[in-house]
């Protein structure tokens, strides 16, 4: 018998906020969290504007020792992990830690720390080269950090699919505690690529907004004025416990998760279809899982990168989920204010669905002006919209033809 999956805890590392009651907080009054690019000098760069964390510590989990060995997604993981597994009072201990693991998901790594050894090989020569440049920049060291750091001595996996990464991690943890493999898991996608090398990349692929001059409004999700997403960095991380688990030790279960889909395009490295037909089976398949049709869905999170393509073929990919039922839908992309962060997206939007259950409030898409004929949904704009509801898709696509999506819904015995 399949094991239910509730979630018991969150953390958060995002532009908005070191944890994830106040990133709630940002989102709910529609603060943006795009500035100037402040972790290097992007004088020369086209794009010149990013949603860095502000004011982040590493300190505040990690020893100054063990923090300067880690990339910075790893800090942001480790920082995020053990936030949601204090605020679900957990303790992992010689009775549980074989059956608890940690699967934290990144598109890129540990980009700061290969960029910052590239300068060094180039500038000092190979035997200056740190010899911790590879345990640094590995994807899975934010998994494999934060297991070291709470004990956890369950499956230990890293899931790189780009932007997908995050929600992937979250719905193959929760496979893992359906089928019996573990009682908890750690899960959700951490990402640091705000980096010369990240933001060129980016940006000579004409991905990137370029309004430099206006930083706050350069991310409009489903806007006809969109030129692209802002790039941004951060982590977050669900606590997810069998069902069974989580009642037997009296947790407070935030929501339940029911549904996961993923799919593949088999298409283009960077585009989606027109159609958008693995956007489409993903949110069937996560809708399948859940056991519902779309009419008990509430409230879509959108991938909404603010990228012309992407809003306009996500839109089309809810019309044909949703059909008639998608114009009475509210969406909305958490992406206008927090930036785009990449392999981390995915698991901050799961977390978010969850407070949006918790709080009965849906967070909104910000700077959203003008209207796109293709884009003519519901997309919260503007403004925070109190709702009462209890069930939540959540979007993730990334490149390479990677989908996925996640239903949460309101915990009921």
């Amino acid at each position: 018998m399949a094991h239910r999956v509730a979630v018991t805890g969150l953390g958060s590392v995002t532009p908005l906020g070191c944890n994830a009651a106040t990133t709630w907080e940002a989102l709910i009054a529609g603060t943006s969290g795009v500035a100037q690019i402040s972790l290097f000098d992007a004088s020369e760069q086209d794009v010149t504007i990013a949603a860095e964390v502000k004011g982040f510590d590493p300190g505040v989990a990690m020893d100054r020792k063990e923090a300067r060995h880690a990339d910075r997604f790893v800090q942001f993981a480790i920082v995020a992990g053990l936030e949601a597994l204090e605020g679900a009072h957990l303790r992992i201990d010689d009775a549980n830690r074989d059956r608890i693991g940690v699967v934290i998901g990144s598109g890129i790594g540990g980009l700061t720390t290969i960029s910052e050894q590239f300068d060094t090989l180039r500038e000092r020569g190979p035997r200056r080269v740190s010899p911790f440049l590879v345990p640094m920049m590995l994807p899975d060291m934010a998994s494999g950090r934060v297991s070291i750091a709470t004990g956890a001595r369950g499956p230990n996996p890293c899931i790189v699919s780009a932007c997908s990464s995050g929600a992937d991690s979250i719905g193959y943890a929760a496979e893992l505690i359906r089928r019996g493999d573990a009682i908890a898991m750690l899960a959700g996608g951490a990402e640091a690529p705000i980096t010369p090398i990240g933001i060129a990349g980016f940006a000579s692929e004409r991905a990137l907004s370029a309004r430099n001059n206006d930083p706050t409004r350069a991310s409009r999700p489903f806007d006809a004025e969109r030129d692209g997403f802002v790039i941004g960095e951060g982590a977050a991380v669900l606590l997810l416990e069998s069902l069974d688990y989580a009642q037997a030790r009296g947790a407070t279960i935030l929501a339940e998760l029911c549904g996961y889909g993923a799919t593949a395009d088999a298409y283009h490295v960077t585009q989606l279809p027109d159609d958008a037909e693995g956007a489409v089976r993903a949110m069937q398949l996560a809708l399948r899982q859940a056991g519902i049709e779309g009419d008990r869905v509430d409230y879509i999170n959108a991938h909404g990168t603010s990228t012309p393509m992407n809003d306009r073929c996500e839109t089309a990919a809810i019309k044909t989920v949703f059909s008639r039922r998608a114009y009475d839908l509210p969406i909305s992309s958490i992406k206008s204010m927090t930036g785009h962060l990449l392999g981390a997206g995915g698991a901050l939007e799961a977390c978010v669905s969850v407070q949006v259950i918790q709080h009965g409030v849906i967070p909104p898409t910000i700077n959203y002006c003008t209207p796109d004929p293709d884009c003519d949904l519901d997309y919260t704009p503007n403004r925070a919209r109190t709702l009462g509801l209890s069930t939540v898709l959540t979007n993730s696509f990334g490149f390479g033809g990677h989908n996925s999506a996640l239903v949460f819904r309101r915990y009921e015995d």
